[in-house]
């Protein structure tokens, strides 16, 4: 089954990079809605932003997403836990490392910004150690520890990279029905703007 999984996965596509939110139930994403279509206005950030979903009315769910042509942004709540995701739709030349580092630099400048902006109240501010990595497609990569197999290392070089010195742990989901990826804590807090300088 490994063998075979390695064939079908020699490279990770549809990244998404999650940063978990301190005190999320400060946060009121209704004033999401107008910031994000300024960002489509101002075309702010990578690729071509398109339009804004609410689902704010669904429970432990997606949030309110800005939707791109390349990748989405979100403050997304799946599984109650609140952060700034983006999800990279589009095909990414490179390395696996490099989607990782483009989802996590993406993601990063998201939350950057939106820590920024007057009117989320300084409410919206990443906690500093959380951090949640995915492969948005079951066909390609199942949840499954064949899965975990092929990409753990992948997974723990780019930890080791943006965490640095800092020790780390990670963990693993394992409901064959849920996306496949970790959740990885770091020992000590980082600001966004570190954890950008480490990517470089």
């Amino acid at each position: 089954m490994e063998n075979r999984l390695a064939q079908r996965l020699p490279q990770m596509q549809h990244v998404n990079v999650k940063l978990l939110l301190r005190n999320p139930e400060q946060v009121d994403l209704e004033p999401l809605i107008p910031v994000f279509h300024d960002w489509i206005r101002d075309q702010v950030g990578e690729g071509l932003l398109l339009d804004v979903a609410d689902y704010r009315h669904v429970d432990a769910g997606p949030g309110v997403v800005l939707i791109g042509h390349e990748g989405n942004y979100s403050v997304d709540n799946t599984d109650n836990r609140l952060g700034v995701r983006y999800n990279r739709k589009a095909a990414l030349d490179g390395s696996n490392q490099d989607r990782l580092r483009q989802a996590a630099r993406a993601a990063l400048i998201a939350c950057q910004r939106l820590e920024a902006d007057p009117r989320l109240g300084e409410k919206l501010r990443f906690n500093g150690q959380e951090i949640e990595i995915f492969i948005n497609d079951r066909l390609l990569a199942p949840n499954c520890d064949a899965t975990r197999e092929v990409f753990d290392s992948d997974f723990k070089t780019f930890s080791e990279k943006l965490f640095r010195e800092s020790e780390y742990s990670m963990s693993y989901g394992s409901d064959p029905r849920g996306l496949f990826g970790t959740s990885v804590k770091a020992a000590r807090s980082f600001t966004v703007t570190e954890l950008l300088e480490m990517l470089g």
